[in-house]
């Protein structure tokens, strides 16, 4: 099919004129554990059959079509070892996707064509759905649509062209010097600061921070080992800077030895959720007086990498360390940084503003005299 347009295994996305092809989930594959020595045992098998379940509860009170095939689907995936919220995110998409079938008339999955797709995403645009929601919503319904092509019950045609979406390029957002300087002064509990200061000087998702044992962290060679990336899978390790390794002994020194995971709150759990750890961050970002500025969790990742290319580290260490595995992903936040194009825009812009537009030196501007003397003598 690769030679045929829309391919089976990827959605297409064009993005201000790039094409950018989204792995679908059903068909990525874990990738090997980066620089860590060893993959550490995870009890997650228990976690997704239970998701599983209730999803084929919530299913079987539905009247869908192929709601037979749709079970099918599940179990594979299932069976392919994908985490519970790829399996919610896919059951949500293909359960949207049958329900405007079903309300339209149809009952057979062999009828449907691309059309129906195209129908689909024009049906979530209508009811103000985001487009990077939709685009996540397009790679799980083809995935479902590769597994009824391979099982032949729907068509290949299906896949006739590409579908694309164009989707906005946002800049990440990093938090202000002065801002951060606030922030950090307020902040009174000893879990919360090396929560946050490790966050901000090791670049690790909030997931993943909240995911990590006390044994995948290493004091004295100052690094913690991600087993598992939170939206990639991707291993990696990450280093300790003199404050976040001063925050987390302490913190060290204060916590429960009998607690498994590194960040925990009081209670039954064995671990600290996400809800809990944004709603300490939005405390302090409010105690700093920055409530207005927008500021999550995640703009302590965003700042982690402005701040390293800024202080000028590679694009492709700062890649490994943020666990992306396309470096197009990590270019982002060079458009924050590149101080060449900011030293050359100030340097026009003097010329500009002291009127000397005809003396002009830049290298530029001999071209079209060099171009014609060439011309003449060529």
């Amino acid at each position: 099919m690769a030679g045929q347009g829309f391919s089976l295994r990827q959605a297409s996305i064009v993005s201000d004129g790039f094409e950018v092809f989204s792995v679908d989930p059903f068909d990525s594959i874990p990738p090997p554990v980066s620089s860590v020595s060893a993959s550490r045992p995870e009890s997650s098998s228990g976690n997704v059959l239970m998701t599983l379940q209730r999803i084929l509860d919530r299913l079987g009170g539905m009247d869908l079509p192929g709601g037979d095939h749709v079970e099918a689907f599940l179990r594979h995936v299932t069976r392919r070892n994908r985490r519970p919220r790829t399996l919610c995110s896919l059951s949500t998409s293909v359960m949207l996707f049958l329900g405007m079938l079903r309300d339209g008339g149809r009952h057979e999955l062999g009828s449907i064509t691309r059309a129906d797709v195209e129908a689909f995403i024009e049906r979530e645009q209508d009811r103000g759905i985001k487009i990077t929601t939709i685009r996540t919503r397009l790679v799980c319904v083809c995935a479902f649509l590769r597994y009824l092509v391979e099982e032949k019950v729907v068509s290949p045609d299906v896949f006739g062209r590409r579908i694309r979406l164009k989707l906005p390029e946002r800049l990440p957002r990093a938090m202000d010097p002065d801002d951060l300087a606030k922030l950090l002064s307020v902040i009174d509990e000893t879990q919360d600061r090396a929560m946050i200061l490790v966050l901000l000087r090791t670049g690790m998702r909030i997931g993943e921070l909240l995911h990590t044992r006390v044994t995948d962290v290493h004091l004295r060679e100052r690094r913690i080992e991600i087993y598992e990336g939170e939206k990639n899978r991707l291993g990696r390790v990450v280093y300790l800077s003199d404050d976040a390794l001063s925050a987390l002994g302490d913190w060290m020194k204060e916590r429960d030895p009998r607690k498994e995971y590194l960040l925990y709150s009081r209670g039954k759990r064995s671990r600290m959720c996400y809800s809990t750890a944004r709603s300490r961050f939005m405390r302090y970002i409010e105690r700093a007086g920055l409530d207005h500025r927008g500021y999550t969790v995640h703009t302590l990742r965003h700042t982690f990498a402005t701040e390293l290319l800024n202080a000028g580290m590679r694009l492709e260490c700062l890649q490994v360390l943020l666990g992306h595995r396309c470096i197009e992903e990590t270019r982002r936040y060079a458009r924050l940084t590149d101080k060449t194009r900011e030293e050359e825009y100030f340097r026009a812009m003097s010329v500009i503003e002291r009127g000397d537009h005809d003396k002009c030196d830049h290298p530029l501007a001999a071209l079209p005299e060099e171009a014609e003397l060439r011309a003449q003598h060529g």
